[in-house]
């Protein structure tokens, strides 16, 4: 069985000290015991990394790393879960989140996570701690530093904590009044995690939605329409407008609701002000943000 390890690299990511300040805890105070590869690169343990982030944590909250290095691994543990019961900062939140991924650990991401929105609400939480979250672990993803299997894990348990939240709204939100939703991501897009917050975001606004999910072709949308009548159809893309597929599958979108009274609001990173003018029933934003407000605003 191959053990994780990982670079100085990826210390530095997961923990925010630098490679050199590393180096010297390590050499000076004997905190991690790195492996030598073949071309003497340090590759450092899991058990390294949860070190380094309790180590990093407490300097960061004022205790000298002399007093740090004489503590046993259970002494700084116990004093890092008494600082986050006292404090409530956002890297209090962002340490906890890192052990609770790189341990597997429910138990601990669900308690970090319900104080918060408890304290925030879950559009804060959703920003201030899913969003930074996610994009570091994308940037580990993709160098290597972190296995498919924690991605996966905490991925799904954010997207848990978004669909037991918004079941829990209940359905008397909902205005009368209000314009219909249908919420949906088209084939090949697979990351949801922002179209559930906008899920929750526009029900807990009063406004009646249905939500479909990933990878729905263009012709079960049209049905849908001919089932409900008209419908505004909102999406949020990760790829760019520049992306020919994407432009692709905009074209295809217009042409089949081009004689329909559907409407269709989609979040796209990379849109150039003179873009989007020539589509009559898609209007795009750049940010999932506005995406909220414009559909707010209908």
């Amino acid at each position: 069985m191959k053990v994780q390890e990982f670079t100085i690299k990826s210390l530095e990511g997961y923990t925010g000290s630098k490679a050199h300040t590393i180096r010297m805890w390590e050499q000076r105070y004997n905190l991690l015991s790195p492996k030598r590869t073949d071309t003497n690169l340090r590759r450092y343990s899991a058990h390294d990394l949860r070190t380094l982030l309790n180590v990093s944590f407490l300097n960061q909250h004022g205790y000298k790393i002399s007093e740090i290095a004489v503590m046993s691994d259970e002494e700084r543990q116990r004093l890092v879960l008494e600082i986050s019961r006292q404090k409530s900062s956002e890297d209090v939140y962002q340490h906890s989140l890192k052990l609770a991924m790189l341990n597997y650990d429910e138990r601990l991401f669900n308690s970090v996570i319900d104080l918060h929105i408890a304290s925030n609400g879950l559009e804060k939480t959703f920003l201030n701690l899913f969003v930074p979250l996610l994009r570091q672990i994308g940037t580990l993803w993709l160098s290597g530093d972190i296995c498919p299997a924690q991605e996966h894990f905490i991925s799904n348990l954010i997207r848990q904590k978004l669909i037991s939240r918004t079941d829990n709204l209940g359905p008397d939100l909902a205005r009368a009044d209000s314009p219909l939703v249908v919420l949906y991501l088209p084939e090949a897009e697979l990351h949801e995690l922002s179209l559930l917050m906008l899920n929750f975001s526009l029900r807990s606004r009063g406004i009646r939605t249905i939500y479909l999910g990933q990878e729905v072709p263009i012709i079960d949308l049209y049905q849908l329409f001919e089932r409900l009548g008209p419908v505004t159809f909102a999406s949020i893309f990760t790829s760019r407008l520049s992306d020919r597929r994407t432009m692709a599958y905009l074209e295809k979108l217009e042409e089949r609701f081009t004689d329909t009274p559907c409407r269709f609001v989609l979040s796209i990173s990379g849109i150039p002000e003179s873009e989007g003018k020539s589509f009559q029933r898609i209007s795009m934003v750049d940010h999932p943000g506005l995406l909220l407000d414009t559909l707010v605003a209908l």
